[in-house]
């Protein structure tokens, strides 16, 4: 399907490909290496685009308080006239994935690297896809770069309670709407290339091909094996309770302090089956 100036789905995935795979924020600078043997390391493999209908019933089940809660923002809220969200899912490169795998507590150089310098590049990646959609003549809205944007529930003050850890928009629920795929015990987004990776989106006026979802539970690609619990270097993943963000979010802040003014973690999305690829349900 073509937008109204003739934009499609694969012309922006040619858009996307062609800045991942040949500028240089997506590779790590001499300037910003921790390590000299990290200059020029790339971060991201090709990114997967999946579209989805900005007014799809499921952004509005998530203003639930069982689920995000009345501070997230719908698509059109974001952007008068909203017809389609697409979601981006930006695969880790292999080496960033393995070498984090092999240390069992702090993050690897690899992947600081890849979460920081790396989600720079994303925004950048959304700002370069965003101008060639409006010199198209149509309007783009980046809900993580928006002033509206609330990374945090601001109607809950006790940040020791877990809905605290919700924002205006969630990546990862714009994800499941548009067919990327659905979430782990680590409430990291399961895609059919992995886990282990990051999600971007963009919030446009015009149609685009929408994806199907091959799926209908929220945890359908998890097999619920508990290699994630088993990674988790502070317990901070249960079967029984699936992630407590609290303690994932005091760990987060110790590697900040650490590394500043980089910090991740990353080890429930590595060395476990759902890390490169959606795990078949035994």
């Amino acid at each position: 399907m073509l937008g109204g100036s003739g934009l499609n789905k694969e012309a922006l995935r040619k858009i996307a490909c062609d800045y991942v795979n040949n500028n240089p924020g997506n590779f790590v600078s001499e300037e910003k290496a921790l390590e000299e043997r990290l200059i020029g390391m790339r971060m991201y493999e090709e990114p997967v685009i999946m579209c989805g209908r900005a007014d799809d019933g499921l952004f509005s089940e998530f203003k639930k308080p069982s689920i995000i809660g009345g501070h997230f923002m719908a698509p059109a809220e974001w952007l008068s006239g909203a017809k389609t969200v697409i979601s981006i899912f930006m695969p880790f490169m292999d080496n960033v994935k393995k070498s984090n795998a092999l240390i069992k507590d702090m993050p690897s150089t690899e992947w600081l690297h890849a979460r920081i310098e790396g989600q720079e590049f994303i925004g950048a990646l959304l700002n370069h896809l965003k101008e060639h959609i409006e010199a198209h003549g149509h309007k783009c809205v980046i809900p993580s770069a928006d002033q509206r944007f609330k990374g945090r529930n601001p109607e809950i003050a006790d940040d020791r309670i877990q809905g605290f850890y919700t924002s205006s928009w969630s990546e990862r629920h714009a994800g499941f709407v548009c067919g990327q795929g659905t979430f782990g015990l680590s409430k990291g987004l399961i895609s059919k290339k992995g886990v282990a990776g990051r999600y971007a989106s963009l919030i446009v006026d015009f149609e685009l091909d929408y994806d199907e979802r091959d799926y209908t539970d929220p945890y359908e690609y998890c097999t619920m094996c508990g290699a994630c619990v088993i990674k988790c270097p502070v317990n901070a993943i249960s079967k029984e309770e699936g992630k407590k963000h609290p303690i994932c979010s005091d760990y987060l802040d110790i590697t900040r302090e650490k590394y500043a003014p980089r910090y991740g973690c990353g080890k429930c999305q590595v060395a476990v089956p759902c890390e490169s690829k959606a795990p078949v349900k035994i």
